[in-house]
């Protein structure tokens, strides 16, 4: 019986070995992590309405204005590309281009003539299954402040969704009306709140989506491989994030973590700007001791000459925007510095991320090698504990 039981293992093991290499074949070579994936890419915004929670700043049910990026279908090459003003309730708030010039010294009409991106707008969605991303914006950001990785990340197979977290983005549109910044304390503290809840209200509409409320996306949505990335108060939020939602398996914070976490288990992909004069010197090694502290697989990239702005759409904005973009200071010396460029970090920023959700959330165990590696090593300080 015994001989009979282990030539039956045996035998077993040999079809699953060879299934196995069978099905690693089929998968192919993986897509360089740091050049757009195969699929091109749609883009589109949806408002969701929360009618479980009020908002303080417009007086109503929680509404927040979403973008989504997506695979699109082949018959998407080489359309027009979506403008910068698109984002902007497609270029019809002149209220709106005064506030960006205000804020941000932003020319909305000159600036629709040099923003790069490929995706394009309400593009038809592509058959297959892909994991869901949310993206964070930063204290004052906006839900396109990082369009780059939104769209890198979908040309490499997720769907991706970023709100304007209502009162804390520099502007936003509930029921057509301009709904602005809150910049008070009691105002943060209110988003602080908000935040995460924002995130897990949008993980269920897009369930709801996914299952036929919207037929763009009936049966598109993996929601079992869920991940979550923010920069500054939106690195914040993924962090807190993961503390109360399950259904998320992988973070990505950029240029903040949030100091009252608790879930430590789940993989990380921290980025770090050493001359971050927004977060300071002190929050900066907060961000360090996050990657010391996790317990679960976790990788931290550290530019040694990027700001806090290196890791947003700033480059393309306002290229003197200081702290990250253009030209400033170093936050330990206050030494004249020329900030490292955006052809250093978005490769990087784009690449490990893509490297990092492909193996935590698709199971790409190819991106291994592209993890292991720091690839700008003359620019920055890598760690891996996989």
């Amino acid at each position: 019986m015994k001989h009979t039981y282990r030539s039956r293992y045996f035998v077993l093991a040999i079809v699953f070995v060879a299934a196995a290499n069978i099905w690693a074949a089929a998968e192919g070579p993986l897509p360089d992590p740091e050049k757009p994936g195969p699929y091109p890419v749609g883009v589109t915004t949806i408002t969701f309405v929360d009618h479980s929670r009020s908002d303080p700043h417009t007086k109503g049910p929680r509404t927040l204005m979403t973008e989504i990026w997506y695979p699109a279908t082949d018959d998407t090459h080489g359309l027009h590309p979506n403008r910068l003003s698109d984002f902007f309730l497609k270029g019809r708030s002149p209220e709106l281009a005064l506030l960006l010039f205000a804020g941000f010294g932003v020319e909305l009409e000159e600036a629709d003539k040099t923003f790069e991106n490929f995706s394009v707008r309400d593009a038809c969605i592509r058959d297959g299954e892909f994991p869901l991303l949310l993206f964070s914006h930063g204290n004052g950001g906006l839900r396109m402040q990082n369009a780059f990785w939104c769209e890198h990340l979908a040309s490499h197979g997720y769907i991706v969704m970023a709100p304007d977290h209502t009162g804390n983005c520099a502007v936003t549109f509930v029921n057509g009306e301009l709904v602005l910044f809150n910049n008070t304390r009691e105002g943060r503290e209110r988003s602080a709140t908000d935040r995460p809840l924002d995130l897990s209200f949008l993980i269920d509409e897009m369930d709801k989506m996914n299952r036929g409320n919207d037929s763009r996306f009936l049966g598109r949505v993996d929601m079992t491989r869920i991940g979550a990335a923010g920069h500054s108060f939106g690195g914040f939020t993924c962090t807190w994030l993961v503390n109360s939602e399950p259904r998320v398996k992988a973070i990505i914070p950029m240029a903040g973590v949030a100091e009252d976490r608790k879930n430590y288990d789940c993989p990380v992909l921290l980025f770090i700007a050493t001359e971050d004069a927004t977060l300071s010197e002190e929050r900066v090694t907060l961000i360090r001791q996050y990657y010391d502290d996790s317990k679960g697989p976790r990788y931290s990239i550290e530019f040694k000459d990027a700001g806090h702005f290196s890791f947003t759409e700033m480059y393309q904005l306002q290229p003197e925007f200081g702290d990250g973009v253009g030209q400033g200071h170093r936050v330990t010396n206050d030494e004249p510095l020329t900030y490292i460029t955006m052809d250093k970090v978005y490769p990087l920023l784009n690449g490990y991320s893509t490297a990092f959700l492909g193996k935590y959330l698709k199971g790409q165990d190819g991106y291994a090698s592209y993890l292991a590696e720091n690839h700008l090593p003359e620019d920055a300080i890598y760690q891996a504990a996989p």
